[in-house]
């Protein structure tokens, strides 16, 4: 398995927020459809998987369905989707190497957002509630369990681990543009990934689906959800824009950039002609 250098990965990587920035909002729309789906496929596979181990057994459970979320995380880089939690990370770096405005930015977080939730409340609607996937036991009691765990933390809690997810996130898919062949992307994603749930980080796209699939079996409110909503958001934010993408712009790109505006300063500047001398030859032409 071939792999890329950090500092390629960087340049990389904000020639993917640049381009993610300049998609038709259509496009973008679609690819933010699927990515919402996908990760809560991810995470409804988690709520399978995890709520079948014996209650005995119910941390080796935890981490069997840690490790079958990444899923959707592959199925997003790899078969093609548009993550919020990757275009905080990716966009804004472009954003940083002057390649888009931040007017762009905010355009493109928003269009992901909302297609994201889009995809997310369709699994949990459909899939969980209409076929009951997630509204028979054990696994609703599991369902119930990990929202209503989510929903406790304070403001302050539920920002500080958004930015835990979204570090560990983005991380993740830095190392998916490192890998060359899809096995190395596919283990770029899987660790980092499994961490965050293992751990018990919040997601706001997991979120998306986790807390709708809840109130649709009947616990919780969408009010609860919003105030769940704005900290883990602002958190990711930070996770991927400052923790990934601000701190590798300072490592590998930033000070190129100011090596290459020096150099380009220090280069001996043409002499402007006389105005004698400059009149005869436009004379000439």
């Amino acid at each position: 398995m071939s792999y890329r250098k950090p500092e390629e990965i960087a340049h990389i990587t904000a020639a993917m927020g640049e381009k993610k920035a300049n998609m038709r909002p259509l496009q973008a729309c679609t690819l933010g459809f699927l990515a919402g789906a996908f990760i809560a496929l991810g995470f409804l596979l988690y709520l399978r998987v995890a709520a079948s181990v014996p209650a005995a057994w119910s941390g080796l459970g935890s981490v069997l369905g840690a490790a079958m979320f990444p899923i959707g995380l592959v199925l997003t880089i790899i078969a093609g989707g548009e993550l919020l939690t990757g275009n905080m990370m990716a966009v804004p770096l472009a954003r940083l190497q002057g390649k888009i405005t931040t007017k762009q930015l905010a355009v493109n977080w928003l269009l992901i957002t909302l297609s994201n939730f889009a995809g997310a409340l369709f699994v949990a609607y459909l899939f969980g509630h209409v076929v009951g996937l997630t509204e028979a036991e054990p696994y609703l009691s599991k369902l119930v369990k990990v929202a209503g765990t989510k929903l406790d933390e304070s403001f302050l809690q539920a920002f500080i681990s958004g930015i835990g997810c979204n570090w560990l996130v983005a991380l993740a898919v830095w190392l998916a543009y490192g890998a060359d062949d899809v096995t190395g992307k596919m283990l770029g994603i899987w660790f980092p990934t499994m961490t965050f749930v293992v751990i018990g980080f919040q997601h706001v796209v997991a979120n998306m689906f986790l807390i709708p699939a809840a109130i649709f079996a009947g616990h919780y409110t969408w009010w609860d959800y919003l105030g769940n909503f704005v900290p883990v958001f602002l958190g990711n934010a930070v996770g991927g824009s400052v923790f990934v993408a601000t701190a590798y712009w300072i490592a590998y790109l930033r000070t190129k950039d100011k090596a290459e505006l020096n150099r380009d300063s220090a280069l001996p500047q043409p002499k402007p002609q006389p105005t004698s001398e400059r009149a005869v030859t436009e004379g000439k032409a």
